[in-house]
């Protein structure tokens, strides 16, 4: 890397944009921030801009502006404020990779401008696949546009295929550490609290992840993911359970060879690779030893207690706005479950329902995609409230 690469974070304060900018501090010969922006976290927004200087910051809760504007400007930091800057920040010419780490189907529209300006992207919403992946992988193609993964699942895949781009691939198989449910029945499942669904065995993510992980959501999002990443289909996609989340994920090539990536649980990894790629930057994470580790363990997803991964599946089988309507149910339904409203199971049937009662589109625009998004958000709410 001759020169330095100047970075947009989108979600800076969640926790992908703060181990974001941990790899970016240990590398400011090689990377600048040039945009920070947040939800509604302003203290951490502010606080990130002071130490990083950007160009620029958005806050997409207007009702902050006044806020995070009187402390920045007279440091001659630009403040925007709004969903609507947030989507056209992007298009800088100052920006040389967005890395896209908004949490949901927030994240589709501004990954849609930053590709539509030819920006890289590092992608962690993976909901911007799921979402409209054929859309955004076409829209990547036309653009010249490379979306490097910072999923660690998706990162290992990418790193596995490095110098294997020319051959195909025969099964990609993602691991799950299974999550704090692992083994557990239906009937231990109907009790669980948001306090233990929120207790993650390995990894320490944001709340609505750590929930999709502990439903395997996480997963089945994932595998949807990696059909537009790596351009397969869904019967190329295997998921196995690694409870010590040391194999990241695995390739299976065409003469029977399979390559993993290992490491120890840490997305600073997969987030300094997105940002460097071509090159791997020396760094100081913990090594991992193999002594520590004598035994890795590998068993098939319980698909049926856990259905959330069988419908991730079937959406990606159906197609067309399928895996749309998936996303935004769940998005409710693990708003609804963090509000204590509903059950832990409850939240597969509200999805399963609402891919019952949203119309199914074969071949959607973008703005398919928008009001389907929006109107299965509707129905899912009302499914929710007739349970009450």
């Amino acid at each position: 890397m001759s020169e330095k690469r100047r970075v947009a974070i989108l979600g800076s304060t969640g926790s992908i944009g703060t181990q974001t900018l941990d790899v970016i501090k240990s590398n400011l010969d090689k990377f600048e921030v040039e945009v920070l922006t947040a939800q509604n976290n302003a203290d951490l927004l502010i606080q990130q801009a002071i130490e990083f200087k950007p160009n620029c910051v958005v806050i997409a809760n207007e009702s902050l502006y006044e806020k995070v504007k009187e402390v920045l400007l007279p440091m001659d930091i630009k403040v925007y404020a709004g969903e609507k800057a947030l989507a056209q920040v992007v298009e800088m010419d100052t920006i040389d990779v967005v890395l896209t780490a908004l949490v949901g189907y927030a994240g589709l529209i501004p990954t849609i401008k930053a590709i539509e300006s030819g920006k890289q992207i590092a992608l962690a919403n993976k909901e911007t696949l799921v979402v409209a992946g054929e859309l955004v992988t076409k829209l990547a193609r036309q653009k010249g546009v490379n979306i490097y993964p910072v999923d660690s699942e998706h990162s290992a895949i990418f790193q596995c295929l490095v110098g294997e781009f020319h051959n195909p691939i025969e099964k990609i198989i993602l691991t799950a550490s299974g999550g704090p449910f692992r083994g557990k029945d239906k009937k231990f499942l109907e009790t669980v609290t948001k306090a233990q669904a929120l207790k993650h065995p390995n990894w320490d993510m944001g709340a609505k992840i750590t929930i999709d992980s502990a439903s395997l959501m996480n997963k089945g999002l994932e595998v949807i993911e990696a059909k537009w990443l790596f351009g397969i289909n869904a019967n190329q996609i295997d998921v196995i359970v690694h409870p010590q989340s040391i194999v990241h994920s695995l390739v299976q090539f065409e003469d029977g060879s399979i390559k993993a990536q290992l490491g120890l649980p840490d997305m600073r990894i997969p987030i300094q690779f997105a940002l460097s790629f071509p090159e791997r930057l020396r760094s100081d994470f913990p090594r991992f030893d193999f002594v520590q580790y004598p035994s890795l363990t590998f068993e098939q997803p319980d698909m049926d207690t856990f259905q959330n991964l069988r419908l991730a599946f079937e959406s990606l089988e159906r197609g067309g706005n399928a895996p749309c309507i998936l996303n935004a149910a769940n998005e409710i339904a693990v708003a609804a479950f963090l509000r204590e409203e509903i059950g832990f199971l409850e939240m597969s049937d509200l999805i399963a329902s609402s891919l019952d009662k949203v119309d199914f589109i074969k071949h959607p625009s973008l703005q398919d995609f928008v009001e389907t998004d929006k109107l299965t958000r509707i129905v899912t709410e009302e499914l929710i409230k007739s349970k009450k």
